[in-house]
């Protein structure tokens, strides 16, 4: 038997594109000029980073709809709407698998499973099994009324 120790990689170091001063510079000057307002110079990399600069600047010409956040609610309350839709279908068909897988292996060990459970019961104390089934049933059926009677939130 051989035992091999796993190792993990050595984690290689992130390549760091140099820091250039002189592009920093550059870019630092088209804006500086830019804002102020100064004549373009002959360098055509401040020239560009100036359009840069200049098209930051200016405020999109795109103008919303009057209704564009109603619109955008709407359409995302729909999109939950129809997520959630989905989650209670999934759940459902979860439900109802287990439901008949329950049903499937009562019918086939309900027998033997009733009589050995019976069996592990104090002599004569059937009213101690039939209390723990009432609570059980008294808590499940607390837990449902209570997610059915609570009030629901609403977004305003």
């Amino acid at each position: 038997m051989s035992i091999h120790r796993f190792e993990p990689p050595e984690p290689h170091p992130a390549e760091v594109t140099p820091f250039d001063e002189r592009e920093w510079q550059l870019q630092e000057r088209a804006l500086r000029e830019e804002r102020d307002g100064s004549v373009a110079g002959d360098d055509p990399a401040v020239a560009d980073y100036r359009k840069v600069a200049r098209a930051l600047r200016t405020p999109l010409d795109v103008e919303l709809p009057t209704d564009f956040a109603t619109r955008l609610a709407a359409r995302v309350a729909a999109r939950h709407a129809a997520e959630s839709r989905l989650e209670q279908v999934l759940t459902h068909a979860l439900l109802g698998a287990l439901a008949l897988a329950a049903v499937v292996v009562s019918m086939q060990y309900g027998g033997s499973w009733l009589r050995d459970s019976l069996a592990l019961l104090p002599a004569g104390h059937w009213e101690l099994g039939l209390q723990w089934g009432l609570a059980v049933i008294a808590c499940l059926g607390l837990s449902w009324s209570m997610e059915h009677l609570r009030p629901r939130a609403r977004p305003h």
